[in-house]
């Protein structure tokens, strides 16, 4: 199943293959499965002529998602727990340092052989048994879909009542009850609904809008932030206290106590992503491109955006008498419409850019891998936004401490256990080898027991039992504040031992190393 950018094609298409292509060395699917229950249009390979994102395409995606309101805050939190300025960038780059490294090993299975994350997983897990690991990480992208759409609304909600002022108590003041939902106005709920269904416009409307979208996102949210951190130290006339700033910990034993949960949690900011990349390089030109777009893009891109919400919002506290952390409120303490009217449109444009690549088009591709011949790409998307209703996004926002501690360091050591198994069976025991049909086949290599690795799924809950069992067994509490390193490499390790010591019958060809290709 190599593929042969001579054979069988006509003239212009080979020349259009040597014009997309870094290295002819993609698998394409030379059989038709299209008729198996495992197959979709959207789940399907992209064919290698379809393949057409460059680096900038991948530098494009990261910048673009890195720049939201999250990553603007991101230091805000740990200088909360108690870090100064330059602790806290330095605990970003170096969680956003090791994250790259799973997801680029990720990230190569999808340009070989052009398949998204839950098909990968089909693999390693079973062709059933892909629901497990692919459910797991939809549901976590579906609260990350309301965090960012409860974000986008808010930068919604200070826009219009900018320019009406009536707008805040249109519908009412704060609701007080249910509890659920009290502290906030309905505009306010409004609002978010407005920036849910934009995103889920864009969902209906395919993934080449996004790119499109991604491509001119990140240029213009990346000036825009420039732009408005010149105009706040120009009015400061300096950078402020935070800046300035000591540690507030006294000693290095405190500091390491803040310091792993916290890199825990930044390593979990992007766990997400470093199991669903084959969802976005499955359309790259080469592995290449993928690879130099995404290790130039990330880790600068999100210290850089760090550093300059520090840098305003130590300024800020000049100009207000108040430290204000939150860029939708900074803005919204400006009078003049016009710079409002700016300021909003560019968080919403980086908001919605992040919100479609990282919260939407994995999940959308998961629930559509559990029901392929009834759940589309655009009903994926419509049922992680439903879901990123149901789970209270202004609640998970409400608490700094539970953010970090909470929310990122909680799920990481569940996505961690699913990378752990993802890189052992791909590298350490396929070396890069998929048979790429038989993973939408019922009855095929992947099938394992009724379609279902019990390797891989006792693997990855012994690594989140371990990652998690310090929430209610107090002697494991540590392991909780290494939860990603813990299941990564328990999960990882177990897997491999599991797979080489009780091999898969009749499938031993299989799992053998293949011989070696040039850029493979």
């Amino acid at each position: 199943m190599r593929y042969n950018a001579a054979s069988n094609q006509s003239p212009e298409e080979r020349m259009a293959a040597e014009g997309t292509l870094f290295k002819p060395d993609f698998v394409e699917l030379e059989e038709d499965v299209s008729d198996s229950p495992l197959w979709n249009e959207d789940l399907a390979p992209v064919p290698i002529l379809k393949r057409n994102w460059t680096t900038y395409n991948y530098a494009a995606l990261w910048i673009s998602m890195a720049h939201c309101i999250p990553t603007y805050m991101l230091a805000s939190s740990l200088i909360d727990l108690g870090m100064n300025w330059w602790q806290s960038l330095m605990t970003i780059l170096l969680g956003n340092l090791i994250v790259l490294a799973p997801i680029l090993l990720n990230s190569h299975p999808g340009t070989k052989y052009g398949i998204p994350f839950p098909v990968f997983a089909r693999a390693s897990y079973g062709t059933i048994g892909s629901n497990f690991p692919a459910i797991m990480r939809a549901l976590v992208a579906c609260g990350w879909f309301g965090i960012q759409s409860w974000i986008g609304g808010e930068a919604i909600n200070t826009l219009i009542r900018v320019v009406w002022p009536g707008w805040q108590t249109l519908l009412g003041d704060k609701i007080q009850s249910p509890g659920f939902i009290a502290g906030h106005t309905p505009t306010e709920y409004l609002s978010f609904l407005l920036f849910w269904a934009l995103n889920i416009y864009i969902i209906y409307r395919g993934m080449d809008l996004l790119r499109k979208v991604e491509n001119w996102a990140a240029p213009f949210v990346l000036i825009m932030a420039a732009v408005l951190m010149a105009w706040v130290l120009w009015k400061a006339k300096g950078l402020g206290a935070i800046m300035h700033g000591e540690d507030k910990f006294g000693s290095f034993g405190a500091f390491w106590k803040v310091f792993i949960p916290s890199l825990t949690g930044m390593i979990g900011y992007w766990s997400t992503l470093s199991l669903n990349m084959p969802d976005f390089t499955r359309f790259s030109r080469s592995q290449r491109d993928q690879t130099i777009g995404q290790t130039v893009a990330l880790p600068t891109t999100m210290v850089i955006f760090a550093a300059m919400g520090v840098i305003i919002t130590s300024a800020s506290a000049i100009i207000f008498g108040r430290t204000i952390w939150d860029p939708v409120q900074l803005v919204g303490q400006f009078t003049q419409p016009v710079v409002v009217a700016v300021s909003m449109f560019t968080v919403v444009v980086a908001t919605l850019s992040v919100n479609i690549a990282a919260n939407v088009v994995s999940p959308a591709n998961d629930f559509a891998n559990a029901f392929p011949r009834v759940i589309t790409f655009r009903l994926g998307g419509l049922i992680t936004g439903i879901l990123g209703i149901i789970m209270q996004p202004w609640r998970l926002l409400a608490d700094p401490s539970g953010y970090v501690f909470q929310w990122l360091g909680g799920y990481s050591g569940g996505l961690g256990s699913i990378a752990g198994v993802l890189i052992a069976d791909y590298w350490l025991i396929r070396r890069k080898q998929l048979a790429l049909g038989d993973l939408y086949k019922v009855r095929g290599i992947y099938t394992y027991a009724g379609g279902w690795n019990w390797r891989a799924v006792a693997a990855t809950l012994l690594g989140c039992a371990l990652a998690w069992g310090g929430l209610v067994i107090p002697a494991l509490r540590p392991l909780y504040d290494y939860a990603w390193f813990v299941g990564l490499f328990v999960a990882g390790g177990v897997y491999f031992l599991l797979m080489k010591g009780m091999p898969v019958a009749g499938a031993a060809p299989q799992l053998e190393p293949a011989p070696e290709t040039e850029g493979d």
